[in-house]
């Protein structure tokens, strides 16, 4: 595969380690004879390192065959995170470190989440676009504020601070970008 082709969530092989794509970034040339780069950030699944590497559109990059299955998100204990296999009932742990940016937006009823599964081992996951959380703690609303006014922060029931319109109080359901951590709209 081309690293022009690449995509977040995929798993390279890369040395013989695999490596979860976590960010991907394209750099355009500054020239006409430059070439585009794509700039990789991600993490070795087995030695949980992160990983940085920028790669040329051209260039030949070899990925890790692997199965989405569709899964629920059960529980967090010290050995990590558990999801259960919606077809199976088979249950995978992976460890907090590797869900580091998911865990802000994981909450126990939450559907559409994918696993990536290869010989048996879950090897990261993927969110839905949206996820819909409550705000538990921000200022007080204002009744006088319009859809287009002012934002403020607020924490989410995961932790997750995001900025919101001034007229959303504690309590209220709000729909969350899973990519960009921003605030949509109202559940």
């Amino acid at each position: 595969m081309k690293a022009s082709d690449l995509k977040k969530g995929q798993v390279l092989d890369i040395d013989g380690r695999n490596i979860l794509v976590r960010e991907l970034e394209v750099q355009s040339p500054s020239s006409r004879s430059g070439s585009t780069l794509y700039k990789v950030r991600g993490i070795d699944i087995v030695a949980k390192q992160k990983y940085e590497n920028r790669f040329k559109g051209d260039e030949n990059i070899q990925t890790v065959d692997f199965g989405r299955r569709a899964v629920q998100y059960l529980y967090q204990d010290a050995d990590g995170c558990t999801f259960m296999d919606k077809e199976t009932f088979e249950q995978y742990t992976l460890g907090s470190d590797v869900l580091e940016e998911e865990l802000r937006y994981l909450t126990e009823d939450l559907d559409g989440i994918v696993a990536m599964i290869a010989d048996g081992v879950i090897l990261g996951i993927v969110l839905p676009a949206t996820v819909v959380l409550e705000i538990t703690e921000t200022a007080p609303g204002m009744k006088a504020a319009s859809a287009s006014s002012r934002t403020k922060p607020a924490t989410l029931s995961t932790g997750l601070v995001v900025q919101v319109p001034e007229y959303l109080t504690s309590g209220e359901v709000i729909k969350v970008n899973s990519t960009s951590g921003e605030y949509i709209s109202r559940a």
